[in-house]
């Protein structure tokens, strides 16, 4: 059906009368006489239409072979392009934010210029790869992608790259930790830090937003990661450059260089196209902490070849070798005895090294820094940096070796010992250390003594001297003896006071009672505590009291002394023997009264003897009983 053919079938349509509830039968009848040709010239034209030759009428327009030619043509002229497909196009036009590419489709395809990043030189004309998006959008627009495309086929590229060891181009899109994120062909690469140029960078903000080229160093198929070199390609030049300095080198050789780095062990010197090191050793002839505190960051310096490898490309320079040594200016005339005056520049356990002119140092051994026997850390003597006095010991100049002391500015007081600390004299010293024999003191510096464990109390029985003082306290004592040889004291605390003991002789007598607190309990029996602070030891078996029961500690009992052992220091004692002394005591009251019965009756016996020679016969049956309650009672007595 035609379009003519619609169009008279609406404008008659339009003409039907449409009936409301209000018309009447009538009216709607003659209007439905009125539509009816309507509906008849509309039954013809839709008869007409199906007999219509669409066939003939298009071969009347033209012949078939030209139309088939034209079509062929046509076709031909369309680029065949399918969804996800990867194409070349051509860059017909450039904005500023879009590039248009031609693919020889019935429409052209518009890209984000952000797409080209890695490439801002692209111009019209160029040739580039892209990937069909949508061959055809809603809006009729062809949508393309190069960013996807060098995304699909950027890996690959990268593995030719690194396979054929080519060059690439890349945008440095961030920073990141310890390096660049590099845009190569849509993928990001890492390029470290150390892999930007062949000098230190100091500033990595700089690269970003930057087009460099790259050779790719390393990649890594299982996690896709692709690491960039930069500085690879600067060294390839440098290479040549290098080797053709080397071979030029001489040891001794003085040339003029530029800092390129300074690191805490020394350092990096530019050669101009080549790098050597001078150690921080080799900085000065003194001591330095840091090399900075010599050289600067990009000054120009002359350094001396010291060592040099071909092979390793590695060169030793030297700085301090420009200056004579400083052992050669020291003055002749010095000698072992004579003063000195430096700074501490190293301090260690053992001793300390004084610079008394720079590059020159001695050691001032720590048993060098005091009289006293007692020796400690250095640290207790002398601090960094410090300026101090020292006599010279030992002193070799060939092998620049150099002893110093500084006790020996100092008299030895070991010289007068008998005259400051006669024996029997009483000083007060101070707690430095303790061993389980006794306590050691220092009474002044360089003279120590010791106090033994058994001088410390006339009194009490102490396991260690910790118990009975303190470290860096002060302490009383008494010099006992001088081993002046040896550089010994000999000192006791106890002989502060009268010995208690011979005042102890006559209180605690053998045999004598006296109240005391059981301290402490051991396997053999229980320490107790007596008046006067003097303490006895009570054996196992005293301490069972009268009920069968053992003494416990913290009980107060009284305790009978069984010995008193004046030179041992030693009493001991006895509760038990107590109660068994008390039982002995009774019994023997017993016996007593029993022997004065018994000595009672022997007089009844030898009286009524006596008497039986003056009795009659008549007597003789009544004295027979008596003799016979006399011997019963007698028998019954024993």
């Amino acid at each position: 059906m035609n379009e003519e053919t619609k169009n008279i079938e609406n404008e008659e349509l339009n003409e039907v009368p449409v009936r409301k509830e209000e018309d009447s039968i009538e009216s709607f009848k003659e209007k439905e006489e009125i539509a009816a040709p309507a509906k008849k010239r509309k039954s013809n034209a839709s008869i007409a239409s199906d007999k219509f030759d669409w066939d003939a009428f298009e071969s009347s327009a033209l012949p078939a072979q030209v139309n088939s030619e034209l079509e062929k043509q046509y076709s031909e002229s369309l680029s065949k392009i399918a969804e996800n497909e990867v194409i070349e196009g051509t860059i017909t036009a450039l904005t500023q934010k879009e590039v248009i590419v031609n693919v020889g489709y019935k429409s052209e395809g518009v890209i984000s210029r952000n797409e080209f990043r890695y490439n801002p030189d692209i111009a019209v004309g160029d040739k580039v790869e892209v990937l069909v998006e949508n061959p055809e959008d809603k809006k009729g627009q062809l949508i393309l992608s190069h960013k996807k495309a060098c995304a699909l086929k950027s890996w690959d590229r990268v593995n030719l790259a690194y396979d054929n060891n080519e060059i690439v181009k890349g945008y440095i899109k961030a920073r990141t930790k310890g390096g660049m994120i590099v845009d190569v062909f849509g993928i990001e690469a890492f390029l470290p830090g150390s892999q930007i140029d062949v000098k230190p960078i100091r500033d990595y903000d700089m690269y970003v937003d930057k087009t460099m080229e790259f050779k790719v160093v390393k990649i890594n198929q299982e996690f896709r990661n692709v690491v960039l070199s930069h500085k690879a390609l600067i060294e390839a030049e440098l290479e040549a450059q290098k080797s053709e300095i080397i071979s030029k080198l001489e040891k001794g050789q003085v040339l003029e260089g530029t800092v390129k780095n300074i690191t805490s062990y020394g350092v990096f010197v530019d050669l101009g196209g080549v790098d050597g090191l001078i150690h921080i050793t080799d900085l000065s002839w003194g001591r330095i902490n840091n090399p900075e505190e010599i050289v600067k960051l990009d000054e120009k310096i002359n350094v001396v070849i010291l060592d040099f490898d071909e092979e390793k490309k590695r060169i030793a320079l030297g700085l301090k070798q420009l200056t004579p040594h400083p052992w050669e200016a020291l003055d002749a005339n010095l000698k072992v005895g004579d003063k000195v005056k430096g700074k501490v520049v190293v301090l260690t356990d053992y001793g300390a090294f004084v610079e008394i002119q720079p590059g020159i140092e001695g050691l001032i051994h720590v048993s060098e820094m005091s009289w006293s026997s007692h020796l400690r850390g250095a640290q207790d003597f002398l601090k960094l940096g410090d300026e101090v006095e020292a006599q010279i010991l030992t002193l070799d100049k060939e092998e620049h070796k150099m002893s110093l002391g500084i006790k020996q500015l100092k008299a030895d007081p070991w010289a007068t010992i008998k005259d400051k600390y006669p024996a029997g004299s009483k000083h007060t010293a101070v707690v430095r250390n303790f061993t389980n024999f006794g306590v050691f003191v220092e009474l002044e510096e360089g003279v120590d003594g010791l106090v033994h464990v058994s001088d410390l109390s006339w009194t009490k029985k102490i396991k260690h001297p910790s118990e009975f003082t303190s470290l860096g306290e002060k302490f009383d004592v008494v010099v006992l003896d001088i081993d002046e040889e040896n550089r010994r004291l000999s000192l006791g605390h106890k002989q502060l006071e009268d010995n208690p003991w011979d005042t102890f002789e006559t209180v605690f007598t053998q045999g004598s009672i006296h109240e005391g607190t059981i301290v402490s309990f051991n396997d053999k029996g229980a320490t107790v505590a007596l008046a006067y602070g003097i303490e006895g030891f009570a054996p196992a078996k005293g301490l069972v009291k009268e009920d069968g029961t053992t003494a416990k500690a913290e009980e107060k009992l009284d305790f009978k002394v069984m010995e008193f052992n004046k030179g041992a220091k030693k009493i001991v004692l006895s509760h038990t023997r107590i109660a068994e002394d008390k039982k002995r005591a009774e019994a023997g009251e017993i016996i007593k009264e029993k022997q004065a019965e018994a000595e009672s009756t022997q007089k009844a016996i030898k009286k009524v003897k006596a008497n039986v020679e003056k009795t009659t016969l008549g007597d003789i049956s009544q004295l027979q009983d008596l003799k016979k309650e006399l011997e019963k009672g007698e028998g019954d007595s024993k």
